[in-house]
């Protein structure tokens, strides 16, 4: 595997645990050992961080077809240049069904965890407040697992 691609995919596994341990600290009654308030709740940033491991996850992907994403703009290039080459194209629909006898999942529900986690990381970063951001940090994180882990099947695949 392409030595850029591991590493994107390493910083889409590291975002997606962080976006975990956020989760899990703002639960925890431990938080003074890290210098936070009792309050204090991180789920926020754990959105933000599971919609890194994506964006990330779907950079590595871009790479096998040779496309870098780059500024201005670069979080929508990378989603037009995912759903475009991977999604509208059929290939990620071809390699996931070679892989998985039975369509156990679509790449359109790929696109869609990666467009509902963009719209999240804006809402929930900017607009509402911590506390209640529980659920749908839990709701992201699941989302984050569930697309690295049929990426990194996908580039597995690709790659031999």
């Amino acid at each position: 595997m392409d030595i850029k691609i591991k590493l994107y995919l390493e910083r889409s596994e590291n975002e997606i645990r962080l976006a975990a341990v956020l989760r899990n600290l703002s639960d925890s009654d431990e938080k003074a050992k890290f210098g936070a308030e009792k309050n204090d709740t991180f789920y926020s940033s754990a959105i933000t961080h599971a919609y890194y491991a994506i964006f990330y996850a779907a950079k590595a992907i871009l790479l096998t077809r040779n496309i870098n994403t780059e500024a201005p703009e670069i979080h929508k290039k990378t989603f037009e240049s995912f759903k475009t080459e991977f999604v509208d194209s059929g290939i990620l629909d071809v390699q996931l069904f070679k892989i998985y006898k039975e369509m156990l999942i679509r790449a359109d529900v790929l696109l869609g965890i990666f467009e509902l986690e963009k719209r999240k990381r804006g809402t929930f970063t900017y607009k509402t407040l911590p506390q209640a951001n529980l659920e749908p940090a839990t709701e992201s994180i699941e989302n984050g697992k569930t697309f690295i882990k049929h990426i990194k099947v996908v580039l597995e695949k690709l790659s031999k």
